[in-house]
């Protein structure tokens, strides 16, 4: 179902809602890099969003400011925080019964764990490929302390994101890791894995 999103600073932007009338866990799911063809319809985000829906899990999908048509320009994960807190909103008004938790892939992954840092309450994170440290993406923050459970998906042959980087980050951090063995940065054909794995992650918080 497609829906608008109003932030803060008086942007709309678009988004998609899927899943049943009343989950009882909803998730809202950040898309990858806004300047490098991620959207809220790249192939992951679909795919696992549709193999979520099966196990009762709903999706608020939603392209960051300067996306399809969202408006905005692209922020470099600045204002994609209000994005991120628009799409809260939403989720937590349409599944008010829910509990909520919050996906990202990439530059969305990373940019929700810094949203995650600022709120004043924990919220359960899955991050898929998030990088450490990038000129792309914000860094992850060094120490989420009040993040909720963190849960971290990656492919041994990412070309993007340093395996042996990302782990060391998780352990400072207490996140859990799964290795995807074969895998890169687009999780090609292992989207039912992956869907999983973000299941798993969210339901243990």
């Amino acid at each position: 179902m497609t829906e608008s999103l109003r932030t803060s600073d008086d942007l709309t932007l678009e988004a998609l809602w899927d899943g049943p009338d009343d989950p009882e866990l909803a998730i809202v799911f950040c898309h990858p890099h806004p300047l490098h063809g991620g959207s809220m319809r790249a192939p992951l985000l679909r795919k696992v969003t549709s193999h979520l829906n099966e196990r009762g899990i709903g999706v608020l999908r939603f392209n960051f400011r300067g996306v399809g048509a969202s408006q905005g320009d692209h922020d470099g994960g600045v204002g994609e925080l209000l994005d991120i807190d628009a799409a809260w909103v939403a989720l937590t008004a349409k599944a008010p019964g829910a509990r909520h938790g919050i996906v990202g892939w990439s530059f969305g992954a990373a940019t929700s764990l810094v949203w995650v840092d600022r709120q004043a309450r924990a919220v359960p994170w899955v991050g898929i490929a998030p990088p450490v440290a990038s000129e792309l993406t914000p860094d992850l923050p060094a120490s989420p302390a009040r993040s909720g459970r963190k849960s971290i998906i990656v492919g041994d042959r990412d070309q993007f994101v340093p395996v042996a980087e990302l782990a060391a980050y998780a352990a400072t951090v207490g996140a859990e890791l799964h290795v995807m063995p074969g895998s890169d940065h687009f999780f090609y054909f292992r989207e039912p894995r992956v869907a999983t794995l973000v299941a798993d992650g969210l339901r243990a918080a």
